[in-house]
């Protein structure tokens, strides 16, 4: 496979105009919250890894996946999903109400991960002011099947357009419950361990410096940019005025991070796949 190729999207996609924007930090710690919700999904992870205690680490391997998809060449991005694909398969779990077991890689799981994972990115980035036409939207949820297809999911069954994601969401709602796991997990990704060498440490060992601030910050936004059906979920109304409060600080966010330099806000392979699209683009 071609080194310089530009991968399974590329500049002209929607998917890198979503993926451009710092405040899809926001966005992926939304779809945890919704992921949550499914007890299935949620005993797959909670049986099968240390994410409390490898909270950070876990972050961090789950963004360089997704950028590996986003912006690495197609061999990196299909090397990327094998592995995924060979870890899946070996991991089995238990039904916390039927006690049944089931593979971790069942197709209706994988879904709900992709769909929860895709759905909040696009419409974080639109509520927070990105400017994206209905099509737009649509064509972000069709090129995302690709990388559906990376975990091993048929793109045929997977949700491609704004309709089709919103009447997903309507089928398995019934399947949703706010669990003792649900909660734990919520407020655990409410407030997780701050690495020490961003906290502040104050008396009590406890750490209430900027960073957990910050944080806190933004697990309130992600929560409160959550769908009606999941805040009510969670215990909250769901109210309009919330939602108008959460777009108007997500818009807030988004300004602000755009001050920052973008040698800052961008990570090594979107820069490498800027640097080949700049490469490919002068050689024609």
């Amino acid at each position: 496979m071609d080194s310089e190729d530009l991968g399974l999207f590329g500049p002209g996609s929607v998917t890198w105009k979503v993926h451009e924007e710092p405040i899809l930090i926001v966005a992926g710690l939304r779809s945890l919250y919704l992921q949550a919700l499914h007890p299935r999904a949620m005993a797959g992870v909670a049986q099968n890894s240390d994410y409390r205690n490898d909270a950070w680490g876990r972050l961090v391997r789950t963004a360089t996946y997704v950028a590996t998809t986003i912006y690495g060449t197609t061999a990196e991005a299909e090397a990327a999903g094998r592995r995924l694909r060979a870890l899946h398969a070996r991991l089995r779990a238990r039904d916390p109400f039927t006690g049944e077991q089931f593979r971790v890689d069942d197709p209706d799981l994988l879904r709900w991960v992709h769909v929860t994972e895709v759905e909040s990115f696009v419409s974080t980035a639109r509520r927070a002011g990105l400017s994206l036409t209905d099509a737009e939207v649509d064509g972000y949820y069709t090129e995302q099947r690709r990388s559906a297809a990376l975990v091993g999911l048929d793109p045929a069954d997977v949700p491609g357009t704004a309709a089709e994601v919103a009447d997903y969401y309507r089928r398995v709602h019934g399947e949703l419950r706010m669990t003792k796991e649900a909660a734990e997990t919520a407020l655990f990704l409410t407030a997780p361990p701050i690495p020490w060498k961003v906290s502040r440490p104050v008396r009590l060992g406890l750490s209430l410096g900027p960073p957990r601030w910050a944080y806190f910050g933004v697990a309130g936004l992600a929560m409160a940019l959550l769908p009606p059906w999941a805040q009510r979920l969670y215990g909250g109304l769901g109210l309009p005025t919330t939602a108008l409060t959460a777009d108007l600080s997500a818009r807030a966010l988004r300004l602000a991070l755009a001050a920052v330099p973008r040698r800052y806000r961008e990570g090594p392979l979107q820069q490498a796949a800027k640097d080949r699209a700049a490469r490919l683009t002068a050689a024609a």
